[in-house]
């Protein structure tokens, strides 16, 4: 049974992390993924250390499912090889600055001309249109300017970036589905078309409740620390050792937490607690009261009695702790693949499980332009036209040298 986007041919123009991660699921799920890059730096997160062999780690664990092309985009032979590329494409993805494509030659309306089932696809910090449409955008920009720094961390502190770089993340994740639905009406019509989206709007889109308090009532989201806005018991609290979690959030959960985890049955009927409403309008008092419990025991205690009462929770952890917990090696979210230059090496799994073929992890990154030779013989170039290629600059394989030899 084949992967679902088996013979599905990519144009992958992406860098860093938004591109790269829409891409990598999409090799995931079968495509044929040429990622185009420049030399000799290539995609700018080659750069990242650690390195082991002189190839970037950080690079390595997004671009699995990939073939590079190292291309000289501004040599009319390396523009023309890209078309010849785009002719046969089903999927185009890009995120450079806004009109860096159509300065190029080889945006949507360009390509479409002689491709039109062509699905093509950009990532910006701001978006192809609008007053901020020419802005440059990162990560931490869009975080900044979505309110989502002045929501993140504690009660009177400094706007706090989220852990994780979320709004290039989600702008991947928003990407891919609309690649996706993209794609599966062109199964039905036939007809290609152009989708865009932006780190900015990707991340607001995330801000559902937020968005519904602000229209609702005008509320603005604050920094809450661990705390949720509408629900409590629901943060992490202060154990003998750590943090645990716990969610209790509903009348069920919250007696059971009261009488089994804590066995303190007084609180159900304590007029600071006795609603959700009073919990939220005494939630210092509430976290005072569970935290002189919590301090008497480790928080694998907690934990034991949070499961045995069935009220939702857990440990606060390390990275490497969660990256070592038996619950994750169990569902094969830690794997090891072959790198050809850093050697066996350990990357995150695939987080979707299927009865069937759905994704698969078929190849390791690809140093920069090691199938540069071979992408040019899949659209008739001999060998001696790829090798005068090489020579002059046009394509590029960083270890060719000493692949020949």
């Amino acid at each position: 049974m084949a992967l679902p986007l088996e013979g599905v041919k990519v144009l992958d123009l992406t860098t860093v992390m938004a591109g790269p991660y829409c891409s990598m699921v999409l090799g995931d799920m079968g495509a044929e993924i040429i990622k185009v890059e420049n030399f000799p730096e290539g995609d700018a997160s080659r750069r990242f250390d650690p390195k082991i062999n002189d190839e970037s780690y950080c690079f390595a664990v997004l671009n699995r499912n990939k073939k590079s092309l190292g291309l000289n985009m501004k040599d009319p032979r390396g523009k023309e090889i890209f078309l010849k590329l785009a002719a046969k494409a089903d999927i185009v993805t890009e995120n450079f600055r806004p009109g860096v494509v159509r300065k190029l030659g080889i945006d949507y309306d360009c390509i479409s001309k002689f491709n039109p089932g062509v699905i093509y696809a950009s990532m910006s910090g701001f978006g192809q249109t609008g007053p901020y449409g020419r802005k440059g955008g990162f990560d931490i920009v869009a975080q900044g300017m979505s309110g989502i720094m002045m929501m993140t961390g504690y009660p009177g502190g400094r706007p706090a970036k989220v852990g994780i770089a979320m709004n290039d993340i989600s702008s991947g994740v928003t990407a891919l589905y609309g690649i996706l639905g993209a794609y599966i009406g062109k199964l039905r019509s036939g007809k290609g078309q152009y989708l865009e989206t932006s780190l900015l709007e990707a991340g607001l889109a995330w801000t559902h409740w937020e968005s519904g308090a602000y229209f609702g009532s005008g509320e603005l989201p604050t920094a809450t620390g661990t705390r949720h806005r509408r629900s409590t018991p629901y943060q992490a609290y202060k154990t003998q050792d750590g943090y645990v979690t716990v969610g209790a959030n509903n009348n069920k959960l919250w007696t059971n937490f009261c009488t089994i985890v804590c066995n303190k049955p007084e609180w159900l009927t304590d007029p600071r607690f006795k609603d959700l409403s009073l919990r939220l309008k005494n939630i210092d008092g509430l976290e005072k009261e569970i935290e002189l419990v919590f301090a008497a025991q480790p928080t694998a205690h907690w934990v034991e009695k949070l499961d045995e009462a069935a009220v939702p929770g857990g440990p606060v952890y390390t990275y490497d702790q969660i990256l070592n917990d038996p619950h994750i090696k169990a569902r094969k979210m830690v794997v090891e693949i072959d790198h050809p230059k850093i050697g066996r090496m350990k990357s995150l799994g695939i987080p979707v499980k299927s009865t069937g073929e759905l994704t698969a992890i078929r190849q390791p990154a690809p140093w920069l332009g090691q199938h540069s030779g071979e992408t040019l013989r899949s659209i008739g170039c001999s060998d001696g036209d790829i090798d005068a290629l090489f020579e002059s600059g046009v394509i590029y394989d960083k270890y060719r040298e000493k692949a020949i030899a």
